[in-house]
């Protein structure tokens, strides 16, 4: 054997691979995302009124349309709006991990992001209105390259998670 070809074969190294996370969102989170986006549903519906409306009155618009439009926008948005937090809590999941983070989200286009510790700045929770309600909050965490997210735990386990986190990236509280 050459030594090009030894040197090949000796430099060759199997990647790491983890298997899939597997913790999951709190089960309130599904609540969340309801109440979320039925307010969303009813701010769209009633600019598409307004604007259909709009376009009845002024531009002698046909009505059948000016009522069919946000109609059926309405029942397929109330619709999405109780079949999405569902979807979506199953296919969210998170693991914190000695060296990274590992989180695994999305419906159509699955999403698994791998960040190294070492490159954790920064990391806080944010809770909304809706979330403190039901007692969630969501932990974001900053690299130079931008900032992520682990939504919907509950307040406890934000706490514990921000904490790990930060433990393990070795981001201190400068206050």
């Amino acid at each position: 054997m050459s030594d090009g070809q030894h040197a090949l074969q000796t430099n060759t190294a199997t990647p790491t691979t983890y298997p899939e996370p597997s913790e999951k969102l709190d089960p309130r989170s599904r609540r969340v995302w309801l109440i979320g986006n039925l307010i969303g549903a009813v701010v769209t519906i009633a600019i598409v009124a307004g604007v259909t409306y709009g376009l009845y009155r002024w531009l002698e618009f046909d009505r059948m349309w000016a009522i069919l439009v946000p109609t059926v926008l309405g029942a397929l948005q109330i619709a999405w709006a109780f079949i999405q937090p569902e979807i979506e809590y199953r296919q969210w999941r998170f693991e914190i991990r000695e060296d990274e983070v590992d989180m695994l989200h999305g419906v159509i286009v699955r999403t698994r992001q791998v960040v190294p510790m070492s490159r954790i700045q920064h990391v806080d929770t944010e809770r909304g209105p809706i979330q403190r309600r039901y007692g969630l909050a969501t932990v974001k965490f900053f690299t130079a390259a931008g900032g992520m997210e682990i939504p919907q735990l509950s307040t406890e386990r934000a706490n514990a998670v921000r904490d790990q986190i930060a433990t393990l990236a070795k981001v201190h509280d400068d206050i």
